[in-house]
């Protein structure tokens, strides 16, 4: 009898919008998962607004998928309390969970998640711990506040610094998609199953900055991984010839196309998460 397939849910925090980070901005992310030997993917956006309800996240608990990969793009009203609940009950049943947002409080609404959500860092909320980090990284676009992690263009890549011993993660994988404004995250001191895995460097300050946030299966639930932006994850940072939205307004760099291999090696972190959190 063949093996059940990988079940993964990839969601973003937002309705369907044209002018946003929607879900069809993942469809390279996507369609690379759903050529993968026993994966099946379902990608979509949500299908109510936020504070109401969506059918899908609300009740993920009792789905049948696998893995839930959250893009928060929203402003801070992307989850409400009974989705937060349902995710927090499906990880506690075992389904792996990959976070991700942006910088400053974009994707915010992720706070409210128990255990990942205090991984991440933001402006207005669950501030980093470390008060030298409330400062601006980017001095380029001013209109965004810390955290803000240059790490590089929109289209280029960066070099990823592992920490402690190696983790699946990152098996053939030592740069990463980069982007002028990363979020932050951190491994929260009373979880055990935490602890940072991968680190950037800032084109700016020089300064280093958490990338990535791994959680070993626990008592608390299924493995999960909490990452700092997901713009490691969106088609326009892998080939900006494929469209941003009208109010992202740094000029690209074209690193990922010039280098077809680091492109390859976003591919293979994308299905080296794929099979860890199953």
């Amino acid at each position: 009898m063949a093996a059940s397939p990988t079940r993964i849910l990839l969601q973003t925090t937002i309705t369907p919008t044209v002018d946003d980070w929607h879900i069809g901005r993942f469809s390279r992310l996507r369609d690379h998962l759903a050529g993968l030997d026993g994966v099946e993917v379902t990608a979509r956006d949500r299908a109510v607004p936020g504070g109401r309800t969506d059918p899908v996240l609300g009740a993920l608990d009792t789905s049948d998928f696998d893995q839930l990969w959250l893009f928060a793009v929203d402003v801070g009203d992307g989850l409400n309390t009974d989705e937060c609940a349902a995710i927090g009950r499906f990880r506690k049943a075992g389904g792996g969970l990959m976070v991700t947002r942006d910088h400053m409080d974009l994707g915010s609404s992720v706070c409210t998640l128990g255990g990942v959500g205090a991984a991440h860092y933001f402006h207005s909320r669950n501030l980093d711990p470390d008060a030298s980090r409330h400062a601006r990284d980017d001095p380029f676009t001013t209109n965004i506040d810390w955290p803000n992690y240059h790490s590089g263009a929109n289209g280029d890549f960066q070099t990823v610094e592992l920490i402690g011993a190696p983790h699946p993660l990152y098996a053939g994988v030592s740069r990463l998609p980069s982007h002028p404004h990363e979020g932050a995250v951190g491994a929260p001191p009373e979880d055990p199953s935490a602890r940072v895995v991968a680190r950037g460097l800032s084109k700016t300050t020089r300064r280093p900055f958490n990338i990535a946030v791994a959680f070993e299966a626990s008592a608390d639930g299924g493995r999960a991984l909490a990452e700092s932006t997901f713009h490691h994850y969106c088609d326009y940072n892998l080939d900006p010839r494929d469209g941003c939205p009208s109010f992202v307004d740094e000029p690209p760099g074209d690193g990922m196309i010039r280098d077809p291999s680091a492109q390859a090696e976003a591919l293979r972190y994308f299905e080296n998460i794929a099979r860890w959190l199953s």
